[in-house]
């Protein structure tokens, strides 16, 4: 008896556990698609615990250009003190690329958290009551794809801090412009699950028996029209972090005293590359490369997982079940 009530209740655990996002996708996947997204995934758990722990991790500051036993020196190639060598400023370049994490993940929750506010708000109202307000809500969504993000990046930099930008200026002013360009993404990938779940016979049920329309948008509506908005979330974290990089690297990002950042680096050490000092442009560079390409992998391997067709042709052909029925070849045989 007792051996059947813990089997009972060991079942439900497993199957919430099964049920968990990351897990769920796990299970489902094969093969080449199984190793990307299990590639990816770790990638992005390096990115996550490197941001989280950079104090921890980091054997200097990101600003700091001497210690105990005197100044870093410049351009110092790898050594035991500085396992990646210095930069041209003087700065340990393990150290920057370790804080770097840090304000690249502030950039992306900043951005992404901005864009799915208000794009999945904006999209709720404009698939719930539809009209007027959905058509002209939907012409300004498609006319804001023509805005560069970088472009418009540069512009809010310079308006919000001059060109200059403090650790939280440099943020806000990439996130600020990664929102504009997110929310038409998210706005039209909300509005199409909102028209679609409307019509549904649970929400005509809750019209008959008298819920208001933000009852409705918020209980029915709402927790069923967001289900893929993690796919987008992760391709556009890896769109963020490359946003940020663009305008360190052009001169817009954050100064080397308030935060590090990769793109800054990068593009001080251009002039080192002549010089044949490979080490102040090759990890900050590594660096931006490894955090995409695991964002984009989970991404991708997400969307995939998410159609039917591309999972099932993933994991081959269905083995034909037997129905009872004795091929020719079995039947001469068994003669």
């Amino acid at each position: 008896m007792a051996a059947s009530t813990a089997t009972a209740s060991a079942v439900p655990q497993r199957s919430r556990l099964a049920r968990l996002p990351v897990v769920a996708q796990l299970r489902q996947s094969v093969g080449l698609q199984r190793g990307m997204l299990v590639g990816g995934l770790v990638l992005t758990g390096i990115f996550l615990l490197t941001a989280a722990f950079a104090p921890v991790l980091a054997p200097y500051g990101y600003a700091q250009l001497r210690d105990a036993s005197g100044s870093f020196g410049a351009q110092q190639p790898p050594s035991a003190e500085h396992l990646l060598g210095t930069t041209v400023g003087g700065y340990d370049v393990l150290s920057r690329v370790i804080w770097g994490a840090r304000t690249a993940f502030l950039v992306i929750v900043v951005a992404v958290v901005a864009s799915i506010l208000v794009g999945v708000l904006l999209g709720l109202i404009s698939g719930y009551f539809g009209g007027w307000l959905d058509r002209i809500m939907v012409m300004i969504a498609d006319a804001i794809y023509a805005f560069p993000s970088l472009l418009l990046a540069i512009v809010l930099a310079i308006v919000i801090s001059g060109g200059q930008s403090s650790m939280w200026g440099g943020i806000f002013a990439a996130a600020l412009s990664i929102t504009v360009i997110f929310i038409p993404q998210y706005l039209r990938v909300t509005r199409s699950e909102v028209i679609r779940i409307k019509s549904e016979a649970f929400v005509e049920s809750a019209r008959v028996i008298g819920a208001g329309h933000v009852r409705i948008m918020t209980r029915h509506v709402l927790r069923n029209s967001t289900r893929t908005l993690p796919l987008i979330l992760t391709l556009n974290a890896s769109e963020a972090i490359l946003t940020l990089a663009g305008l360190g690297f052009l001169g817009f990002g954050i100064e080397p005293t308030a935060a590090a950042e990769w793109g800054y680096d990068l593009n001080k050490s251009l002039s080192d590359v002549t010089a044949g000092i490979w080490w102040t442009s090759v990890f900050p560079g590594l660096a931006i490369v490894l955090v995409v390409l695991g964002l984009t992998l989970v991404g991708e391997s997400l969307n995939d997982l998410a159609d039917p067709r591309l999972r099932k042709r993933a994991a081959g052909p269905e083995p034909v079940e037997d129905l009872g029925v004795e091929l020719p070849e079995q039947q001469e045989g068994e003669r």
